[in-house]
């Protein structure tokens, strides 16, 4: 950290700012320049916040050198983060695709769903038990009733299941349900990420709807700084002031959090357009980036869909979509290989 002292200062108030920094167990190296004192603080400071050092009058900047998050950080990982889920890893050679309707309304629905995904190639089935809608009087999931039809989907299947969780008070609904989701509205619910960096499950956390990948890192950062080190994120679409689709799937998230974190990186093509004729082209545009996997939301009658019908792949169209991420797969180790 670089704090930049203002050209006139009170002496005394220097002397209580390095103090403060020492009692932190900080080192200060000043450095005089013709027109500015600078102060630079050597230590770990993710504990330091600049607000607090700008409330000393004689600061004038201030500014980090070094990122304020460090168990999602790849400077102090030399290798890339997998996350294991039964026999599927997540973030190693394989692609993972996770498939399934955005809520569970039936148990037939479910099992008919998971059974399709499952043979176009599926790895992990996706279901909302509980949903966060933004109107009060939405379909707001089936709640335990619809954990109990995933469960029974996934013993029909074998497929490991991920379901959103709203409430850490629902956790024991979750105690078989293999990667608990954190939503986009909830990445910044800090008082839940503390609660899951507890539980010894994959959490995939979900981008925020504006937020920046510093802000989604340090989300990480919480789960992983309470014990959960099986993080996934999820890049799901960022609103801009584009209104012609839901949101706006960043593409740019994928490599360049590469160069930030260790952590296994997917995306959400449904939700980053709302809309299921843009699901296959964005897949196929995730799949070329380098993610890790995809979450798509599959549903068998999306017309009669209780919530997000527009934006869920019929079976059939997911099956056609697997074989061009097949294809392209194929494309790009060969591609990979000539960099070797």
């Amino acid at each position: 950290m670089i704090v930049k002292l203002k050209q006139e200062f009170d002496k005394q108030n220097v002397m209580n700012l390095i103090s403060w920094f020492e009692k932190k167990d900080l080192q200060i190296v000043e450095t005089k320049g013709e027109n500015s004192i600078v102060l630079s603080i050597i230590g770990d400071t993710r504990m330091i916040n600049e607000t607090s050092v700008k409330a000393f009058d004689c600061v004038d900047s201030v500014y980090r050198i070094q990122e304020p998050y460090k168990e999602a950080n790849i400077k102090y990982h030399k290798d890339k983060a997998v996350v294991k889920v039964k026999d599927i890893e997540i973030g190693g050679k394989d692609f993972v695709v996770m498939a399934g309707p955005c809520s569970v309304e039936s148990r037939e629905q479910v099992l008919e769903v998971a059974k399709k995904v499952k043979e176009s190639g599926a790895n992990i089935l996706r279901g909302g038990a509980f949903k966060p809608r933004t109107s009060p009087y939405s379909f707001q999931g089936m709640g335990q009733e619809g954990i109990e039809y995933l469960l029974e989907a996934k013993e029909a299947t074998g497929l490991p299941i991920v379901s959103e969780i709203m409430d850490i008070d629902d956790l024991p609904y979750f105690e078989d349900v293999d990667i608990l989701q954190v939503g986009a509205r909830n990445m910044q619910n800090f008082s839940l990420l503390k609660k899951l960096g507890s539980v010894d499950k994959p959490i995939l956390l979900k981008r925020g709807l504006s937020a920046t990948y510093e802000e989604l890192l340090m989300s990480a950062e919480y789960l992983m700084a309470w014990g959960n080190e099986n993080i996934i994120l999820c890049e799901r679409g960022i609103r801009t002031f584009e209104t012609g689709v839901r949101n706006i799937l960043d593409i740019t998230a994928v490599p360049y959090l590469r160069t930030r974190t260790q952590l296994p990186i997917i995306i959400d093509p449904s939700h980053a357009s709302g809309a299921w004729e843009l699901v296959e082209p964005l897949s196929m545009a995730a799949t070329a980036v380098g993610s890790d996997g995809l979450i798509v939301e599959v549903h068998n009658n999306p017309e009669k869909a209780l919530c997000d019908g527009s934006q869920s792949l019929k079976p059939k169209k997911f099956d056609h979509m697997m074989k061009k991420i097949s294809i392209m797969k194929k494309a790009l180790k060969e591609i990979e290989e000539l960099d070797e």
